[in-house]
């Protein structure tokens, strides 16, 4: 047998490089075939406008009713936060008529406000504190403040009553319920005889 591979070497060696192609591409030709196919998984995800990035909270309106000494009487929008000042400014400001005297004009507008501003002569001020003359109910006299309903702005409306009494009056309600008399604001600490005697005519517990 080795001497018949002696005499024929050049055979043998096709022979082996012969076979050695075949498990090359054999193997090749399998290992190809196992592995799956690649998906493309990539996906393109939404992006965000720039304008949406940088766009402002908006801002919430409310409605006030302007009558009475203005230029322009008429339902005017406003931003919460503003005052009567600039309510009266967007109707065009006041008449040559108007009595200035009897309006706070820093006092917060708040949403179905009716700000009517009277005419020199008219006997609409309110125990001579210099307030407008506003109500809810459309009409010129002005009504009293719900102390059960009331908001923290509206409450503010009233003589005397800042940010600080009107939070205290806020939390009496919560934790004690509506009030049941207008006589028990006087039980919230700082609301004594004096107090109540500006408020009693302003405000109402029905």
């Amino acid at each position: 047998m080795i001497q018949w591979m002696k005499e024929h070497k050049g055979y043998v060696l096709l022979g082996f490089i012969l076979v050695v192609c075949i498990l090359y591409y054999y193997f090749s030709t399998a290992g190809s075939a196992q592995l799956p196919e690649q998906e493309d998984t990539w996906t393109l995800e939404e992006e965000t406008p720039i304008e949406e990035l940088h766009k402002e909270p908006e801002t919430e309106e409310i409605m006030v009713d302007v009558k009475g000494a203005v230029a322009s009487p008429g339902v005017y929008i406003a931003e919460v936060g503003e005052r009567v000042v600039d309510v009266i400014e967007k109707a065009g400001g006041l008449t040559e008529t108007a009595n200035a005297a009897v309006i706070n004009f820093a006092m917060r507008v708040t949403d179905e406000m009716v700000l009517y501003v009277p005419e020199k002569g008219e006997e609409l001020e309110i125990e001579g504190q210099a307030n407008p003359v506003v109500s809810q109910g459309g009409g010129p006299q002005s009504d009293k403040i719900n102390l059960n309903k009331a908001t923290q702005a509206e409450l503010e409306t009233l003589p005397g009553i800042g940010p600080a009494k009107s939070q205290l009056i806020l939390e009496y309600r919560d934790q004690n319920g509506s009030f049941k008399t207008i006589e028990d604001i006087m039980e919230i600490s700082g609301f004594g005889e004096k107090t109540f005697e500006k408020l009693k005519d302003l405000i109402t517990v029905q």
